[in-house]
């Protein structure tokens, strides 16, 4: 990548690591959302999304039991506080993932059937809607950025040339970012379709 015309900038230098801070975040929620999107097979990130209400806070479900896949097919879920094991089966049933959780009193099992073509297509659309959410991030997060050069700009503090610079940068990164999720979401998608 070439240098960064913002970054060479002193006035903006601040607002460049902020945007590329920012997007970075927005990639890596991504990514966290991707792991989350289930596929053929059990996987412990399917279940990165589901809390668990614990001393009246929802708290994420791998910080309160542990989550093992002894096999292709079933996800177990032991918690660290026994008492927790209705909560979790609450949780599981009523996240969107679509499972039916038993428990023994010691530990819920989460059996993943395997995916029909329905369901799998029902899979990818969720998969776009997650991936249209964050490149709306993305171009908020450009926004922000192009109201804080213009802002610049009015009180003098960079040139025009320098704006119109930095303007076409700003562009040049949110386009990358977007691209990068779609990279992922493509890749994504071709694994769940797989059967």
């Amino acid at each position: 990548m070439a240098p960064s015309v913002m970054a060479g900038i002193p006035a903006l230098k601040e607002t460049h690591a902020q945007l590329r801070s920012r997007m970075d975040k927005a990639v890596q929620d991504f990514q966290t959302n991707l792991a989350s999107i289930r596929t053929g097979r059990a996987s412990i990130h399917m279940l990165d999304q589901v809390k668990v209400e614990y001393y009246g806070t929802d708290t994420p479900l791998n910080q309160v039991a542990q989550i093992t896949t002894p096999d292709a097919n079933m996800i177990v879920v032991q918690p660290w506080d026994a008492s927790l094991i209705g909560a979790i089966e609450k949780a599981l049933r009523t996240s969107d993932l679509g499972f039916n959780p038993q428990n023994d009193g010691k530990l819920v099992r989460v059996p993943v059937p395997p995916m029909t073509e329905e369901r799998r297509r029902e899979v990818v659309r969720h998969l776009h809607r997650v991936l249209e959410d964050h490149r709306t991030a993305v171009r908020n997060i450009r926004r922000d950025g192009n109201e804080l050069l213009k802002k610049a700009a009015k009180d003098k503090k960079i040139s025009e040339d320098e704006e119109k610079r930095s303007l076409d940068e700003i562009q040049k990164l949110t386009d990358e970012e977007i691209k990068r999720m779609e990279d992922m979401a493509r890749r994504k998608e071709t694994e769940v379709m797989q059967v």
